[in-house]
């Protein structure tokens, strides 16, 4: 992975604050305990109910605190917003380190501080990043460089998650670590209440080098001055001034119906499709593949976005949005269909399909809400469609359990087998929404950006 942009000054601040984004997202998503999450919570000694609470409580923390965020990034600048990111990730890690395993009431205390924290660190990362990246790019006239920026993320975080699922799983493991030490000529006999902590400590390092980073941004200069009053003249920094501005940003969306189009068809594709990969692990035991698998096959799945990456932003760069959104549909549609009969064994190529589908949306929504948005309510509007997209899951996933409960089965995974036909139906019933909304904006869809 070169660390340097193409085709660009080598020291230039631009891209610098190019080179501090691609290391800020790798080490902020790089959490070690990904590949063993659930196992992790309920080692230390949770309930299966307490940790379905953490998850909601992430959840909301997440959503309560993304349109703040964003307001805040761009009324006060966005490296005061991803320096707080970066605190909120070492708090959060430094509880769970220390959490106390079966520690009852106080165990779950310690979680839910760390899910809160978690949601937190989300929400005022969320759109502060990418507008302090563009508005740079924008800053020196190469805002066009923008969809090579997201291609050099996707293959960055796609090397990333490859080698944490595989770290993660690795370090967790006592026997794969004592016959690590072992080969190193070290005797040791860790057991699982040790080496547990092990993603979490990795995953702490990473928050720190996630912190040096935001330090080190360049704030970009605005094109305008960055006045702390709205145009009615309220603070900013003021409850009414924040909220008058995430007014200001909403109207601008709503009259933007390109803008408002993209948000919409992302959310309507990603929910669908997260829904699924949430279940991953269950429709590998599905399609019947031994579970000793589900490790090395989840790693994988990180090298789907190298290979894909050029053909993402050569779509992005030379299609219509319309065009663009109608591919994205198709493959996802293809891969639901194959999920909902799961055949044996090669059924694994839809899942797959699915991955790469996931990593096309949040290349092209981010290229696209990238080129159309005016820097002053970048990272508000980025904030809002990571709350829609928050929202749309909460939404298919109410729905998805009304489903798993209607379908007969005698087993959840039976159940499960069964629900997941309901997915290809839910998307034609979704897109078709979205379509007959924008359908009075077909000409703009159809058209490239700046056409």
């Amino acid at each position: 992975m070169s660390s340097v942009p193409p085709s660009s000054p080598e020291r230039s601040p631009v891209d610098r604050n190019w080179r501090i984004f691609l290391w800020f997202r790798v080490l902020f998503s790089a959490r070690f305990y990904y590949p063993v999450m659930a196992v992790l919570f309920l080692d230390l000694g949770l309930s299966a109910t307490q940790y379905t609470l953490l998850n909601v409580a992430w959840a909301a923390a997440s959503l309560i605190s993304d349109v703040p965020a964003g307001v805040l990034a761009d009324r006060i600048g966005r490296k005061p917003l991803l320096i707080a990111a970066g605190c909120f990730m070492i708090a959060e890690m430094a509880i769970l380190c220390v959490a106390p395993r079966n520690g009852g009431m106080v165990l779950f205390l310690f979680c839910l501080a760390n899910r809160i924290l978690s949601g937190l660190a989300e929400g005022a990362a969320s759109g502060a990043d990418e507008a302090i990246v563009f508005d740079s790019l924008a800053e020196s006239g190469r805002e066009g460089e923008w969809h090579r920026v997201m291609e050099q993320l996707t293959r960055w975080q796609s090397t990333a998650f490859l080698v944490v699922m595989l770290i993660g799983g690795a370090v967790y493991a006592p026997g794969s670590v004592n016959a690590a030490l072992s080969f190193l000529g070290i005797p040791a006999h860790l057991d699982q209440a040790t080496t547990l902590r092990f993603p979490l400590l990795l995953t702490l390092l990473s928050a720190v080098g996630v912190l040096l980073l935001a330090i080190n941004f360049r704030e970009p200069k605005r094109h305008q001055p960055n006045s702390l009053e709205d145009p009615e003249g309220h603070r900013a920094t003021s409850a009414l001034g924040a909220f008058a501005f995430t007014l200001q940003a909403g109207r601008w969306l709503l009259g933007n119906p390109i803008a408002l189009f993209v948000i919409c068809a992302g959310f309507v594709l990603d929910c669908v499709v997260r829904l699924f990969l949430v279940f991953s692990t269950s429709y590998f035991r599905l399609i019947e593949i031994p579970e000793i698998a589900f490790g090395v096959l989840g790693a994988a799945m990180g090298a789907i976005g190298l290979l894909i990456s050029p053909w993402i932003r050569r779509m992005v760069t030379t299609r219509s949005i319309g065009a663009s959104f109608a591919i994205m549909t198709g493959v996802v549609f293809v891969g639901l269909v194959g999920v909902a009969f799961h055949p044996p064994y090669w059924g694994l190529l839809f899942g797959y399909l699915l991955w790469g589908a996931m990593t096309m949306i949040g290349f092209a929504v981010s290229t696209y809400l990238n080129q159309l948005v005016d820097s002053h309510h970048r990272a508000t509007v980025l904030s809002f469609k990571g709350v829609t997209i928050n929202i749309a899951y909460a939404g298919i996933s109410l729905v998805f359990a009304w489903a798993l409960h209607l379908v007969p089965g005698s087993t959840a995974q039976e159940q499960l087998g069964q629900a997941f036909g309901f997915l290809p139906f839910w998307l034609l019933l979704t897109c078709g929404i979205v379509i007959f909304a924008f359908r009075k904006h077909l000409t703009l869809l159809t058209s490239r950006i700046g056409e």
